[in-house]
């Protein structure tokens, strides 16, 4: 963070904000900046690559969903950035303590023995580092106890638009993106590698949500994308991985898509639809779309209430 830092201090904060007295390494100098940054860059992070996704590439027949809310995309968006502010106080300490030298980031291809393999390496195994610490994450989260303060807002969202992606309450959406933070506290990184990698985590998180339920068949068992993720927010307690189903094929809780069985959202509207348009088509997943909302028992015998 601290070449996005210094690119900021020489074209704005220094000739046009801050005082020359001020020093561009002042530690409190360095924590507004970074706040003014984190607020700015994730706002524009979220709502363009949220819309592209909208406009380009998500199914808008999913908004005539039963479960579709009204309103719901605002809604989302209202929640994401009131979310934004809050989320980027715990944020901007961990850039902070990574500027004032506590990571191990480094600056150049070569400063770590192992080159440019290092790099391919670090990609590897910061998104298994990360892909497993959030699955444990996301389960705690979904522990009774703590469900109902912090994970419950985001599962408002039963049929998720790629506006969803970043509506969370901001202590969960700060929780679950620590393991990206404490991975160059861990494992040596390179810097600006490890700025692709956020960038891509945030298009990532935009992508699970986003209602495209097409992965490639070869890849479909060990991808955890769309359709997966929406098996989560429909069923509450399956599909918690971020980048792949590993974990939960070792944690009992993965679950084979809906949408891959022909019983997903996208299906249930346009048999819906059918029904709507005079034809006489019988539905045999009504039940297993009821979702949360309305109290009916989730595919795993859990009954929630929102």
């Amino acid at each position: 963070m601290d070449l996005v830092l210094n690119i900021c201090d020489q074209y704005f904060f220094t000739p046009y904000i801050y005082p020359t007295e001020f020093k561009p390494d002042d530690p409190y100098r360095q924590i507004i900046s970074l706040l003014v940054i984190a607020n700015i860059g994730g706002y524009l992070l979220y709502l363009i690559v949220a819309s592209f996704s909208y406009f380009f590439i998500y199914d808008r027949r999913l908004t005539k969903h039963p479960q579709f809310l009204k309103n719901q995309i605002a809604l989302e968006i209202e929640c994401a950035c009131k979310s934004i502010p809050m989320m980027s106080i715990p944020t901007v300490f961990m850039f902070f303590m990574e500027i004032r030298g506590y990571s191990k980031l480094y600056d150049n291809v070569h400063d770590w023995k192992h080159g440019w393999f290092g790099i391919v390496w670090s990609i590897a195994t910061f998104i298994l580092f990360t892909d497993m610490a959030i699955y444990w994450i996301h389960r705690w989260l979904h522990l009774k106890q703590v469900y109902k303060y912090l994970h419950k807002l985001h599962h408002k969202w039963k049929v998720t638009t790629p506006f969803a992606s970043h509506a969370f309450h901001p202590l969960d959406g700060f929780i679950q993106s620590l393991p990206y933070h404490l991975y160059p506290f861990f494992f040596p990184l390179h810097k600006i590698t490890y700025l692709v990698l956020f960038v891509f985590v945030n298009i990532w998180t935009v992508s699970i949500h986003d209602g495209d339920y097409r992965v490639p068949t070869l890849l479909k068992a060990v991808i955890n994308g769309s359709a997966h993720h929406t098996d989560h927010h429909l069923f509450y307690s399956y599909n918690y991985g971020q980048f792949f189903t590993l974990w939960d094929k070792v944690g009992g809780s993965y679950r084979n898509p809906s949408a891959f069985e022909g019983c997903g959202p996208l299906d249930e509207v346009m048999k819906r639809s059918g029904k709507q348009n005079g034809f006489s088509e019988t539905n045999g997943h009504s039940n297993k779309m009821s979702g949360e909302p309305n109290g009916f028992s989730t595919a795993n015998g859990h009954k929630k209430s929102n």
